[in-house]
């Protein structure tokens, strides 16, 4: 039914909306709580029963309709629960909040409280549950206990037991036994009082917790006290519910409760949003550390599971974390309070943030969770937590931690965390003293304790102490007399203030963080319509120019940040509000950061890694001090209402049946601020119109919003009111439809990143990803992966659910493979010896890649073995064959998974291996550049040309392999030995080789014609060309040689010089390019002077785009330098170009010859004394040439002439000589007779053009790999 009067439909303008009492209900009496995960075993006290909705006012609201089931079993999520007069029975209050699939909230807060059961049918029955479980337990207790074990050892369901593990978890210790002997949970109805729980419950709109805790307890004082209150507690209800709105924003509102006045406050449109749970709490039960990096992972949307005794810690904690998200949200499951009969929540594959409260002296190691790979476990009560692997940091953290401790200290509450929050010793004795004013003024003392307050007034005035409160009961505790704040208002106002100021130290990092976010946001869209029909094809955030343009102790948090759906959903409300109005947290946080322009100079140093303090914590805390001193409105007093003679009696101790016909429905006159309500209807009947005049209805509006955000949209909250076995199906199938759309996203996000950057190392484009995002999507993948994994698991086994399946596909296949192997080897062996000096075929293996994983000893953990497999399967393009290997096997699927499970969804399962198999489009190095220290066994094949292969066999050979993480070392080869393995430490992706031989023995010549090596755990084979002769006298008398390589596809001999898609590395000069200036000076291969200088322009821009690549991103410089279209190969033309063809008795001239021989005539010309005339600068630069001409000369390494000049190009890059350089060999005589008048180097145009290109190299720093300058001494 809705009610239609005005009081009524003020719904959305009124204080609260609800009043609700829960209980035990007479008539249909005690029954089990099934859904509470019932054990017999304990005693009928212990166990929990069903509660019910004993009354509702009003009946409904329409703007928030009443659902009565989810407030049931929020406001007893344990049930009811029964103790006797030996058991504590103080009041409880906590909290608890319904989230609609909208994503708005309604609050409710609960004051339990147990009351005396009356009724002689309960009493009787829970005698016989007692005798019934009595005498069980004494004639079985043996059995008892094997058949609980074994029932326990053989559940088949990891929630089951979960429930098993968590049942009564709000038991009471166990009373002493008393002197008659009683036992642990005994009940005897002759002997004994009965109490059952009782919860009364408001339930408003907005989190007004302290005011909603003072007015339910001052409620249950009424009852509870020896004299009945002032009014009947009709009167004070209704008054609450009809007669006092909301504070306006930015006003405070003072109401009455029964004995005392009651103010709240809301912050202005301005502030911050209302926060009323007390973060300082928070803070004290976790400490700042932990509580930053709780809220670090809310930030990164992991799993979060808070974990305490009290209901009222996990809201408080959960609260406190998402109100510090300011000005993001969270967009996920969000249950502060998990009731037991929602506990197969916590198998959902989404982000959730979830309380569950545990049992005292429950063992964390035997609670057993679905999924824990990425989880944050919180355990409130003992102050610990428990991070994800690879957890990036919060920017600042250091600073930010000092900061925070600061504030708390100021309050004087401990930043350590672990200490209990309850109120001090004085406070106790001020709320006594303030009862005691409550009861005087009530006319509830009697003589005797009045003459003992008199003396005690009297006492004090005598020894001159001051005793808060006893002036004020000498008065007659008249409220208006008193100067001063209650002690509860006093407390309210110091949370108040510890709270806006703790959440404006956060919501100051933010502003520093994104204080020009908007300069990325892409409005790419004219209309909304537009926007919201394209918006999944659309990139709203320029993601890769936000990370460059932060500083570098930022980007690990960042680069994680940016892709979650809160952040998205950020971005989204920032477009929309070019069309709508902005929305209320985007609107204060936008007015912050353009204060932040505004009244700061710090636009230089916009992007500084330096920790900003934040300024204006003085002035938030003194708005909320001035609303609170200053009381702008008043509520109207309770009144008498019309009410039936003689109901509603008063009973001490029992909370009376309330009349429902005065509390169903509002006072019928308008009251003033109706008006505002009536002003808001209206503005959202106008955005209705707008809406329908667009066109799009909330189903349309929803489907086109970003599917990143609409993940898990529906599943914010679970529906409370129906648990259904098909409700709980269609869940499970939003969740696997969910993780299948995720699956599409990220793997077509990482491809089109991927291509991105391919497409400008092929000259298209601009570069829209770095490594740091790439590394953030695998991760991201991985997160995936392992929740798929996690979704509907029949047992749980070990934290990684993706690696307990992997362990046991292996432990199956293990026999028949080891049956297998030597036919498999023996076919191994026979290749190799038939392909030569060929590399044997790899064997691709699933079990072989799990096995590499388990052999580093580096990893430690499941999660991380996971990780590493996952890795290390994308890397070897095979991630998509492997898995599908793995869930070919069905038997072991079906053993592991509910028949829901997303991996027994074949539709889908087959559409998630098709994503996977495009990821086989590009290449990953995803496990070669994270696992840096582990050792891999490198295959190393020399092959020379065919027809010469013995032309080495009186000399020593010897390899050196480098990569970008260091170099394998001088490793000695064998004579007539071809083929070698090699165990390193991880040498990143192969960039140079390093060949060569010590010349001994009468046949030491060798033309080599490549060398191949493979990393044997990644499979990815480099080849590396050479095409040259080592030895001396022969080519140009060179016995080591630098080798570049390429990337090849590693599928066997037939196809060892195929390129991958990829671009590949550049290569070592070719054989052709590389052997002489004679047979470069024949007509077929000369390049013309255009071709040249395009040449040296592109080698060089290469290397300036180098550099302005982040440090992480550069790659090798060697291969720019040296490569196969590097700085030496275009100057080596540009030397070449011109030269005569004279041969000097048959022997070949390179390049080399002619600096010689420059050097020697600029040494001469210097000594005589011919250069002493010339300026001083090029007389250092001559004697600088020499020197270093000389030093190269002199080096005990052979590298030939072609490696001396390649040494001298790459020498005087580094240290910005060669423009000084060139100017020098144009000026020496010796040009005219070894080059043509038509030379480039004759040619003083193109000369100073050259001059003026390598000029742009001196702005870097350029750093030469130990490879190319060992030996070098200058």
């Amino acid at each position: 039914m809705s009610v239609g009067t005005p009081g009524s439909g003020a719904a959305p303008c009124r204080f609260a909306h609800y009043f609700v009492i829960c209980g035990i209900d007479s008539e249909t009496g005690l029954e089990p709580d099934e859904l509470a995960g019932e054990n017999f075993e304990q005693s009928p006290l212990k166990r929990t029963f069903k509660s019910k909705v004993l009354a509702h006012f009003p009946e409904n609201v329409e703007w928030n309709p009443f659902d009565q089931d989810a407030v049931n079993m929020l406001c007893m999520p344990k049930g009811l629960s029964f103790r006797t007069q030996a058991d504590e029975r103080e009041p409880r209050f906590y909290s608890f909040l319904i989230t609609r699939e909208d994503g708005t909230r309604t609050y409710g807060f609960v004051h339990t409280f147990y009351e005396e059961v009356r009724s002689a049918q309960i009493r009787a029955a829970m005698q016989t549950l007692y005798q019934m479980h009595h005498a069980e337990h004494t004639s079985g207790s043996a059995c008892a206990s094997s058949s609980s074990s074994s029932s326990s050892s053989s559940s088949s369901s990891s929630m089951d037991s979960l429930a098993s593990s968590l049942d009564e978890a709000d038991a009471p210790p166990p009373p002493a036994c008393g002197g008659r002997g009683c036992c642990c949970g005994a009940y005897d109805a002759a002997r004994d009082t009965l109490y059952a729980s009782k919860a009364l419950c408001l339930i408003t709109p907005m989190p007004f917790m302290h005011a909603c805790r003072r007015f339910l307890a001052q409620l249950h004082r009424a009852v509870a006290g020896p004299r009945p209150p002032p009014l009947p507690l009709e009167s004070y209800v209704h008054n609450l519910l009809y007669e006092v709105p909301l504070p306006p924003p930015g006003r405070s509102l003072k109401f009455h409760g029964v004995y005392e006045p009651i103010v709240c406050q809301r912050p202005g449109p301005a502030e911050l949003p209302l926060a009323d749970f007390p973060l300082g709490d928070a803070f004290q039960l976790l400490g700042v550390e932990n509580l930053v990096q709780v809220f670090t992972c809310a930030l990164l949307e992991m799993q979060i599971l808070l974990y305490s005794q009290d209901y009222q810690r996990l809201v408080t904690v959960a609260e406190g974390i998402t109100t510090l998200l300011f000005p993001f949200q969270w967009q996920h499951v969000y249950v502060p309070i998990l009731p037991a009969s929602l506990r197969h929540f916590l198998d959902a594959p989404v982000p959730y943030l979830m309380g569950l409260q545990s049992k005292e002296g429950t063992d964390r190691s035997k609670l057993e969770l679905p999924q824990e790979a990425n989880l944050c476990f919180v355990d409130i009560d003992n102050h610990c937590i428990e991070l994800p692997e690879d957890f990036p940091q919060f920017p600042n953290k250091a600073e930010f931690v000092a900061e925070l401790t600061e504030v708390l200290q100021r309050f004087g509450v401990a930043p350590q965390g672990g200490t209990p929050v309850s109120p001090s010793p004085a406070h106790l004795k001020s709320l006594a003293l303030h009862e005691l004013v409550d009861d005087r003024r009530n006319g509830n003392l009697g003589g005797e304790a009045l003459a003992v307050l008199e003396r005690l007034q009297a006492l004090a005035k005598r020894t001159g102490v001051a005793v808060e409160g006893v002036e004020m009961l000498g008065r007659g505790g008249q409220a208006g007399d008193a100067p001063g704040r209650t002690p509860d208002e006093e407390e309210e106002l110091r949370d108040a203030k510890l709270n806006v100021q703790l959440r404006e130290v956060f919501a100051s990092r933010f502003t520093a963080m994104f204080a020009d976010y908007e300069a990325f946001v892409i409005q790419g869209a004219q209309d909304l319509e537009s926007w919201l029909n394209n918006r999944e094809q659309m990139h709203n955030f320029d993601k890769a120019s936000f990370l460059s343009d932060q500083p570098e102790p930022y980007l690990p948090f960042l680069s994680h940040f940016i892709e979650t759906q809160m952040f998205a959903t950020f971005i989204d409300n920032k477009i929309m509000s070019q069309w709508e109005e902005k929305e209320p947290l985007l609107r204060v946080f936008d007015a912050r950061v353009e204060r932040a322009r505004l009244y700061s100079v710090r636009a230089p140093a916009l992007r500084s890694s330096h920790y900003q303090r934040c300024t204006n914590l003085k002035e938030a805390a003194q708005a909320i001090e001035q609303r609170l001193m200053k009381i702008d409105h008043t509520a109207i007093h309770p009144h008498l209402l019309d009410m039936k003679i003689g109901q509603g009696k008063y009973e001490q101790g029992f909370f009376p049946k309330l009349q429902a016909d005065v509390l169903a429905t509002g006072p019928t006159n308008n009251n003033r601020w109706c008006n505002r309500t009536a002003t808001a209807q209206r503005r959202r009947d106008r955005h209705r119109q707008h809406s329908e005049h667009l066109g799009l209805d909330n189903d349309l509006k929803e489907k086109y919003m970003q599917e990143a955000r609409s993940l898990g949209k529906n599943l914010r909250q679970p529906k409370l009111s129906d648990l259904s076995p098909a409700v709980i199906a269609q869940t499970n199938w939003k969740f696997v439809e969910g993780l299948l759309k995720e699956c599409r996203m990220k793997t077509k996000r990482m491809l089109v990143e991927k291509m991105g950057r391919e497409a400008v190392e092929l000259g298209h484009g601009e570069a829209n990803i770095t490594g740091l995002e790439e590394n953030t999507l695998i991760a991201s993948l991985c997160d995936l992966l392992e929740r798929i994994w996690s979704h509907g698991l029949q047992v749980k086994q070990g934290k990684s659910a993706l690696w307990s399946h992997l362990l046991q596909y292996q432990a199956q296949e293990d026999k028949p493979e080891q049956q297998a192997e030597s036919p498999v080897s023996n076919g191994l062996e026979r290749r190799k010896s038939e392909t030569g000096m060929g590399l044997p075929l790899l064997q691709v293996s699933l079990i072989q890649d799990m096995r590499h994983i388990q052999n580093m000893s580096e990893i430690k953990t499941e999660v991380g073995r996971a990780r590493a497999w996952i890795r290390l399967s994308l890397e070897k393009k095979l991630l998509s064959q492997h898995l599908k290997q793995l869930l070919c096997n069905q038997a072991l699927t079906k053993k592991l998974y509910k028949r829901y499970a997303f991996l027994r969804c074949e539709e889908e399962k087959e559409q998630f291996l098709y994503h996977l198999l495009s990821l086989n489009a590009v290449d990953y190095f995803c496990f070669t550049s994270v696992f840096t220290t582990i050792m891999i066994p490198y295959h190393v094949v020399i092959i020379p040309i065919k027809n010469l292969s013995n032309a080495m066999t009186t000399s020593n050979p010897w390899v050196c392999v480098s990569g970008e993480l260091g170099d394998l070392g001088v490793m000695q080869i064998p004579k007539n030995v071809l083929e070698m393995t090699f165990d390193c430490q991880n040498l990143g992706k192969l960039t140079t080789v390093q060949l060569g031989h010590d010349n001994s023995g009468l046949l030491a010549k060798w033309l080599v014609d490549c060398v191949v090596v493979r990393n044997e755990i990644t499979g990815h084979t480099y080849k590396f060309p050479c095409g040259r002769w080592l030895g001396k006298g022969v080519d140009d008398g060179s016995l080591e040689r630098i080798l570049i390589g390429e990337l090849v596809v590693p599928s066997g001999e037939e196809d060892a010089a195929k390129q991958c898609r990829t671009p590949p590395l550049q290569r070592s000069p070719s054989q052709i390019r590389r052997i002489s200036i004679t047979s470069l000076t024949s007509r077929s291969s000369k390049p013309n002077g255009g071709q040249i200088q395009e040449a040296i322009g592109e080698a060089v821009n290469n290397i300036v785009k180098h550099f302005h690549k982040s440090e992480k991103e550069r790659g090798n410089l060697t291969i720019l330098l040296c490569g196969e279209n590097g700085l030496v190969c275009a100057l080596e033309q540009f030397f070449h170009h011109g030269f005569k063809s004279t041969r000097l008795f048959q022997k070949n001239i390179f390049v080399w010859d002619f600096v010689e021989k420059a050097m020697a005539y600029l040494d001469t010309a210097d000594q005589m004394g011919d250069l002493q005339e010339a300026p001083e600068p090029l007389g250092l630069t001559c004697e600088t040439f020499c020197r270093y001409v000389n030093a190269i000369n002199c080096t005990p390494r052979s590298i030939g002439k072609d490696g001396k000049f390649q040494l001298l190009v790459c020498l005087g890059a580094r240290d910005r000589l060669l423009p000084e350089w060139i100017p020098l060999l144009v000026e020496c005589p010796l040009i005219t007779r070894m080059y043509d008048e038509n030379a480039m180097l004759r040619d003083r145009t193109t000369v100073n053009s050259l001059i003026n290109v390598l000029q742009t190299l001196h702005d870097f720093d350029i750093t030469l790999e130990s490879s190319l300058i060992k030996g070098i001494d200058l």
